[in-house]
């Protein structure tokens, strides 16, 4: 449907990596498309990078307690309204609350599209499910007590810019960076999310076992960081553009990391990942891609042991990169091409949702 007015708030990188392909797709179509975001991490810097025109609703970062989180999130939903009512928006779409909120508040039609698990985000859910029209997630995901609202589809958020007809890897790019030979991505994440609250990851000694391993093997090592990282792994921290990360990361041999996100991505791309994080057996995506797949595995943080074990495996496989590419191959071939379904569904809702209550294997479609 051309001439709908679309409004679309982001509130993480990986948001944004979900959505832009769609964004052109939309605006290509004939719809207008108005980006808000709040200042997180190297959100802002992506869309400068792409040339898109936002609003930041949120520009100072907020505090981490739980109080500062909720006041956060109240003034945003009324910033959201404000740009709704401007904007004149006929649909919302997003994962935070506000976006809910301010629909409902207006009566709007709104989505809500995520990929977690409604234990792991169970405080978030609360504020966000009873006001949203309709929950988009892959068919692993649970939501809870709001299965009515929900609307799933056999794909991940991360194959929207990962699928082989979307994004194609240019080893000129790593190579401008004087990256060549085998080499270990390292990821450290910083966990300030809603969810992220007492849970632990990489730190400094682990680290260092790692980066001695795999010397040891032959490997050069690359460490990229939401924050300042210790001054005695800084001859290891990678500088580059940051578009250019997905390239990076699928010429690596190996990804090691505790953040989810770029774990699930590195699947995508038929990298394997080896994560250390307090997550680990309990997000369902993530959980498909290590028991169906074999493309990602995770360690709890009490096992340090059994992490730097799983790592050398890794370093004995022979043909490694040829063995996750084969598996990399099931994935897509199981799964849909997202950035199309999820550009029909926005273009055509709420009779698309109609459509997949009805027939869900409609989605095939988009294969």
């Amino acid at each position: 449907m051309q001439n709908k007015r679309i409004l679309i708030y982001l509130g993480h990188p990986a948001q944004y990596h979900f959505f832009k392909n769609s964004i052109f797709l939309l605006m290509k179509n004939g719809c207008k498309v108005k980006i808000l975001i709040k200042t997180k991490d190297i959100l802002e810097q992506l869309l400068k990078e792409d040339g898109l025109e936002y609003t930041n609703i949120q520009s100072t970062p907020r505090g981490k307690s739980r109080m500062s989180i909720l006041i956060a999130s109240f003034k945003r939903t009324l910033a959201v309204i404000k740009e709704v009512k401007y904007f004149k928006a006929d649909i919302l779409i997003g994962t935070d609350p506000s976006v809910a909120q301010a629909a409902f508040i207006l009566k709007k039609k709104s989505i809500t599209v995520l990929e977690d698990d409604y234990a792991i985000i169970r405080n978030l859910a609360r504020l966000t499910y009873p006001f949203t029209s309709c929950i988009l997630v892959p068919n692993e995901c649970d939501t809870g007590p709001y299965e009515k609202k929900r609307i799933s589809y056999d794909g991940y958020m991360k194959l929207a810019y990962l699928h082989p007809n979307i994004f194609t890897p240019d080893e000129s790019v790593i190579k401008k960076y004087g990256i060549h030979g085998k080499y270990i991505l390292i990821r450290l994440a910083q966990l300030s999310a809603h969810h992220d609250i007492n849970i632990k990851g990489l730190n400094y000694k682990l680290v260092e076992d790692i980066i001695t391993q795999a010397k040891k093997a032959g490997y050069k090592i690359y460490i990229t960081s939401e924050t300042e990282i210790d001054e005695e792994l800084s001859p290891y921290k990678l500088k580059i553009r940051l578009n250019d990360i997905h390239h990076v990361l699928f010429y690596a041999d190996i990804l090691i990391s505790d953040s989810q996100s770029m774990s699930v991505e590195a699947a995508m791309l038929g990298v394997p990942s080896l994560r250390f994080s307090d997550f680990a057996g309990r997000i369902s995506v993530l959980e498909e891609l290590e028991y169906r797949y074999g493309l990602t595995y995770g360690i709890s943080t009490d096992n340090p042991k059994k992490f730097v074990k799983k790592f050398n495996e890794l370093l004995s496989i022979h043909n490694l990169k040829d063995e996750f590419s084969y598996r990399r191959q099931k994935v897509l071939v199981d799964k849909i091409n997202v950035t199309t379904f999820f550009t029909w569904f926005v273009e055509n809702y709420p009779e698309s949702k109609k459509i997949m209550k009805e027939n869900p294997d409609y989605q095939y479609r988009f294969k």
